[in-house]
């Protein structure tokens, strides 16, 4: 057992020592750290989700995976955005399917009550950014629909189980939210240096967030965590 802990700190380690160097690439406007260590974040992921859980979900394997491929391709943001979004759209897609097939039984007011915050911020953003969208109109929005969905399964989920790792997808979701909301907002309304450093720290925070809630829903090996079970 001892073995499998230094297992799974080696591998938090590594993602959040890769994490922290992409982000300093980021803050020195230093694109070849970016080009070195950005790809690697959701490799290092799947090696540390690898590493601390016993039993494995096929389905986040494969939206990690489409997580990586986004972050290779919104590597050059002016040439392959779009394709960069597609990959993304899969991964939210895939995060809303995983969470849906375990949600509880909800009537149609919880439901609601779930899909307001998230409704309301998804108009409020497509309306600051519709002005500057132009051809990316169509596809901003239909992401943005999929990761507010994504929000609000999140919240459902938050809503029915009211435990620690349903708040942490909770967390995770509004994270990955508004890391992609400042990418809109650099784009498409008003660029500001500010917003590289912020998106990938939420990205990163997010990801890394969605990663323990898949993992408390698992047989994990983390320290402290080993005598949990699925709910």
């Amino acid at each position: 057992m001892m073995k499998a802990h230094s297992f799974s700190n080696t591998g938090t380690w590594i993602f959040f020592s890769i994490s922290l160097l992409d982000v300093i690439g980021v803050v020195l406007d230093n694109s070849l750290l970016q080009l070195i260590f950005k790809p690697l974040i959701m490799p290092s992921l799947i090696l540390l989700y690898y590493l601390s859980s016993k039993s494995k979900n096929k389905w986040y394997l494969v939206a990690m995976f489409f997580s990586f491929l986004g972050d290779v391709l919104l590597l050059d943001k002016s040439n392959m955005f779009l394709f960069g979004i597609a990959a993304f759209l899969i991964t939210q897609l895939l995060y809303v399917f995983i969470i849906s097939k375990e949600l509880p039984l909800s009537d149609w007011k919880t439901k609601l009550i779930a899909s307001i915050p998230f409704l309301a911020f998804f108009i409020i953003l497509i309306k600051v950014l519709k002005p500057g969208l132009g051809e990316f109109l169509l596809p901003v929005v239909v992401y943005g629909a999929a990761i507010s969905v994504f929000g609000m399964v999140s919240l459902l989920n938050y809503i029915l189980r009211k435990d620690n790792p349903s708040m942490i997808l909770l967390l995770g979701a509004v994270l990955f939210i508004f890391s992609d909301s400042m990418i809109a907002l650099n784009k498409f309304y008003e660029a500001k240096a500010l917003y590289g450093v912020a998106i990938m720290v939420t990205y990163i925070l997010a990801q890394y967030l969605i990663f323990r809630y898949m993992l408390s829903r698992s047989v994990s090996t983390l320290p402290g965590e080993e005598n949990k079970t699925k709910p």
